[in-house]
This record gives structure tokens, sequence and C-alpha cells, in this order.
């Protein structure tokens, strides 16, 4: 008898004392794995809400949005604010409502539609994110060009100490503001990528195991 085979039976003897997992038992971590995936995506949405609005605890960060007093960008801004928290607390209601469908009793086949749902969602959220920020600084630049109001709250910031002439510091803030935009953006998707992709990724693969459970 050669190697190989000696290799073989002894896996064999080994591998009837290895524990037997059934369908439910697969089911069940299964069920497990994508329920703390999607309780993990909850709370990342809901810290995403809470920790922006420390920053307005911050003296500096409340004089430096002081610039857009009396500006169309400051009524634009609570217009936008609102609807942004109305979307965003859809969201958040779309992800608990995710976590509490998936529930133990559910056969693979809904626990694999459910699953889909929430990715969906997430893209969905991660989308509509990005998109915000852009809308926001598109905003504040459109505002920056019609109105001179914040050359005037910049020279009060500073005691009148900028020598720039207005027509070029209403330039120099609007460059700034877009690459502040290309910046954040690029800076948010890569933590999407990171946080919600590697969740995704996760829950993908959840996914796949089940659906070799229906073959």
């Amino acid at each position: 008898m050669d190697e190989l085979e000696l290799l073989k039976k002894d896996w064999q003897k080994k591998e009837e004392h290895l524990p037997k997992l059934s369908y439910e038992d697969i089911h069940r971590m299964l069920w497990k794995k994508s329920s703390s995936i999607v309780k993990w995506i909850l709370i990342i949405s809901i810290l995403e809400i809470v920790l922006p609005n420390l920053l307005y605890l911050i003296p500096s960060f409340r004089k430096n949005m002081s610039i857009y007093d009396n500006t169309m960008v400051d009524q634009c801004f609570v217009v936008m604010t609102i609807i942004y928290y109305i979307v965003v607390f859809y969201f958040v209601y779309q992800f608990y409502s995710r976590y509490k469908e998936i529930s133990v009793l559910d056969n693979a086949r809904s626990l694999m539609r459910k699953i889909i749902r929430t990715r969906r969602t997430v893209k969905h959220y991660v989308i509509f994110s990005l998109s915000t920020i852009l809308v926001f600084i598109g905003i504040v630049i459109v505002g920056i060009y019609l109105n001179d109001s914040f050359v005037d709250n910049i020279t009060e910031m500073t005691d009148g100490a900028s020598t720039v002439s207005p027509e070029k510091l209403k330039t120099t803030l609007m460059v700034s503001m877009a690459l502040m935009g290309i910046v954040l953006v690029a800076f948010f998707g890569g933590v999407y990528f990171l946080l919600y992709g590697l969740l995704l990724r996760k829950l993908k693969k959840n996914y796949t195991e089940l659906k070799r459970l229906e073959i």
C-alpha cells in the first residue's frame, strides 16, 4: 500500500470523529452572521448622524460656519439639512427593519432575499451620502459666485486684514471649495469602501453559502 492510500485512510478515520453539521445548523450559523453584519451596518449609520453634529460643539468650527450667515447658502443649508436628515433617518429605519426581519425561522431562500435587499439598500445609502456632499459643495460655490456677503463676512472675521481684491478672493473661495469637495468625496468614498464594502462582502459570502444550501 502506497503512502497516499495510508494518508486517505488516516483522514477517513479522523473524519469520523468530526462533528456533522445539518442543514439547520448551517442555516442557523449563516443567520447569526448575517444578523450581526446588518446590526453593524445599523450602528455605523447611526454614528454617521451623531458624529458630524459633535463638530458644532467646537468653537472654531462654529466661527468658520459664520461666513455663511445672511447669505443664500445659509438658507439653502437649512432646507438641504432638513431633507438630508429625513432621508438618512429613512435609511436608518430601513437598516433597522432589515435587522429585525432576519429571523431564525426563515428558510434559506427567504434569508437570501433579505440579504439582497440589505445590500441594495446599503449601496443606495452610499450613493446618496456621496451625492449629498457634492450637492452641498455645489450650493456653496454657486452661493459664493452670486453673493458678495461671503467677502464681507471674511473681511469681518479677519478684521479687514485681507489685502486681496474681492473678485480674486471670491475666485479663490470657489476653487478651494471645489477642491475640498473632491477631497471629501474621495475620503468618504474610501471610508465607505472599507466599512460598508467589507460588510457587504461578508453578506455576499453568506448569500453564496445559502445558495449552495438551496441546490
